[in-house]
């Protein structure tokens, strides 16, 4: 009986490890699909409304205020959720 026990012990605790880490994976997919989403974005705003500004040659300048607005971002959300 007690080998019985144990295994159950083992299965529940597979199956629980399991789901934790199908949830794990779960969530991290669906960040993934939302930091996609605000990248193309950001990058339409920048496109929409620097390039127009800084001229057709704005390609550096564009791709400068784009990484400063990702970089912005990425640290006020780590701040926040550290």
């Amino acid at each position: 009986m007690v080998k019985i026990k144990k295994s159950e012990i083992k299965a529940k605790n597979i199956r629980h490890e399991m789901l934790n880490e199908m949830l794990r994976l779960s969530t991290n997919a669906f960040g993934l699909v939302a930091a996609l989403a605000w990248n193309e974005l950001i990058k339409e705003l920048v496109k929409t409304y620097i390039q127009p500004f800084a001229g057709k040659s704005s390609g550096i300048i564009s791709l400068l205020i784009y990484a400063l607005i990702v970089t912005g971002l990425a640290v006020g959300v780590t701040y926040n959720l550290a």
